[in-house]
């Protein structure tokens, strides 16, 4: 009976492979992409270039072209492409900001539950599994209060949006509130930069005036970047800033009261 039970803890061989292939994949796009260049499309200099075809394609084909800009999303989000920004002001710049946050938003969510997927079937159960106690301890206390962990990491942009994804799934976070605080989380920061991104026509035309000036100095190199994330304000900043910290004052509470309780 001992026998029995060990085999069926312990997975087959087969079934390691097949839980190792959505990891092999990733990383195989990860490698393509980098490999092919395709990383460097993804930049305002080349939006600038096709923006005016982009613009037609949108007005023959709009449900077609929301798809296919949802499809882009979700899969640089599911490879850790640092694009959500850049992606987001695009997608406010295409479909307005009302439909471009929302469909960034969803796009961004479903790319997350992915990679959260993905990591901890492939990486955070063996791992967790393997771990000491103390992880063991740190990461039933994250499971306890993971939903608003997680909504406050979300709130701030300044944290990594990869990372978080990783170490929900490290910590063996649940579906379904990681989803539901990934969504809630990120619907400011995505309305934030659609919003921004709707209001890009200015920001093209001095674009295309410092490329006219570059040109007509003679330089070679005319590239004049732009990040997306400086469409952010810093007022617009410490808001979202004050809403991640929000977020963890019912952690904070609950804290400093188990230990009242515990020092009564």
């Amino acid at each position: 009976m001992a026998e029995t039970q060990l085999k069926h803890d312990r997975p087959g061989g087969g079934r390691r492979f097949w839980r190792m292939v959505p990891l092999a994949l990733v990383l195989l796009g990860i490698g393509a992409v980098f490999a092919t260049g395709a990383h460097r499309s993804l930049t305002f200099d080349t939006f600038i270039r096709y923006q005016a075809w982009l613009q037609e394609l949108v007005a023959a084909r709009s449900l077609a072209m929301l798809g296919l800009y949802g499809l882009i999303y979700v899969a640089a989000v599911t490879l850790s492409l640092p694009a959500s920004a850049f992606l987001t002001a695009i997608g406010g710049y295409l479909f307005g900001w009302p439909l471009g946050g929302i469909t960034a938003n969803l796009a961004a969510t479903l790319g997350a539950a992915n990679i959260f997927l993905i990591a901890r079937t492939s990486l955070g159960r063996p791992l967790l599994q393997r771990a000491g106690s103390h992880i063991q301890n740190l990461a039933e206390g994250f499971r306890k209060q993971s939903f608003l962990y997680l909504l406050s990491l979300r709130l701030i942009p300044v944290v990594p949006f990869w990372l978080t994804n990783l170490a929900a799934a490290f910590f063996g976070m649940r579906l379904k509130p990681f989803v539901l605080a990934t969504q809630l989380g990120m619907l400011p920061a995505s309305f934030a930069f659609a919003l921004a991104g709707s209001g890009l026509d200015e920001v093209i035309a001095r674009h295309e005036r410092l490329r006219a000036d570059c040109l007509a100095a003679g330089r070679s190199n005319c590239t004049v970047d732009f990040s997306a994330k400086s469409l952010l304000t810093p007022e617009l900043m410490v808001a979202l800033a004050i809403l991640g910290i929000l977020a963890l004052v019912p952690i904070a509470l609950r804290y400093w009261r188990s230990r009242a309780i515990g020092k009564g």
